[in-house]
């Protein structure tokens, strides 16, 4: 596990100033864009002094159209997922969506992430705490901050204690999110860090042709508020052309944009410390 990792659960040593990074293409495509993400995103990071996790997942299995595309093979994702970690020295993250994926994804990846559709899943939430894996768990659309409490236990009797929770919006109405943000100090009460997702919780789902709508420009907005506010980590996905991605392109975030983003967020997260 990577050392900021170890010190974000340990508190021996993580700059609780800072906010570290959880970063990549949404899904993976291809060992050309994973290696133009985590190669830029990376040198952004260490030029900054953000800890920064590498994202993307092996196969998506939510998708709104059964013609949506959902990965390259669960093997050979999530072999590219290992090998872009170890290339680019760098933590790892994907999704799991079903108990026995646990297993199979824990030597690949350093954080095993629930989607927010299943944070009340039992057997998949004790499967990904026996891993003895960092479990990330999605704050569900449907449910509040303080009843995520109920999920951080399912994990903590499992005896993993390497637990986080991501804020990714709530419902509002049928196509779309609302982000409210005392949700972060919220969750941080059960004694985990926070993430917020900044780009799922601009999502306008339930579009009638199919495919999940977004509103990117509010990426900045959505991230210069949670990191105002105090929450522990981000979650940001990006691509070199989103428009060309194979999914959630209509609310990722630019990969040219990020650091000019990033900067803006650290003169904010100074600020208010």
């Amino acid at each position: 596990m990577e050392k900021f990792l170890k010190d974000l659960f340990t508190g021996q040593s993580y700059d609780e100033n800072n906010f570290f990074l959880i970063a990549g293409p949404c899904v993976i495509e291809s060992k050309d864009v994973l290696d133009t993400v985590a190669k830029r995103v990376s040198q952004i990071c260490n030029q900054l002094g953000i800890p920064y996790v590498f994202k993307a997942s092996y196969r998506k299995a939510n998708r709104t159209s059964a013609s949506s595309f959902t990965g390259v093979g669960d093997a050979t994702g999530l072999d590219l997922l290992r090998k872009t970690g170890n290339r680019f020295s760098l933590p790892t993250t994907t999704d799991i969506h079903a108990a026995d994926e646990a297993a199979m994804a824990a030597p690949f990846a350093d954080i095993l992430q629930i989607p927010a559709f299943l944070c009340r899943q039992t057997d998949l939430l004790v499967a990904a705490g026996e891993t003895g894996n960092i479990v990330n768990i999605k704050k569900g659309q449907f449910v509040s901050g303080d009843a995520m409490r109920f999920a951080v236990d399912k994990v903590r009797k499992t005896g993993n204690q390497n637990i986080m929770l991501t804020e990714r919006g709530t419902t509002f109405g049928y196509q779309d999110l609302i982000v409210d943000y005392r949700n972060i100090p919220i969750m941080q009460s059960h004694g985990v860090p926070v993430v917020m997702d900044c780009t799922h919780a601009l999502q306008q789902p339930n579009q009638a042709a199919g495919v999940t709508g977004g509103n990117p420009k509010m990426i900045g907005t959505i991230a210069k508020a949670a990191v105002a506010v105090g929450a522990n980590g981000l979650f940001i996905e990006t691509h070199p052309e989103p428009s060309k991605a194979l999914s959630d392109g209509a609310n990722m975030l630019h990969l040219d944009l990020l650091e000019d983003l990033l900067k803006a967020l650290l003169r904010i997260r100074k600020a208010v410390v």
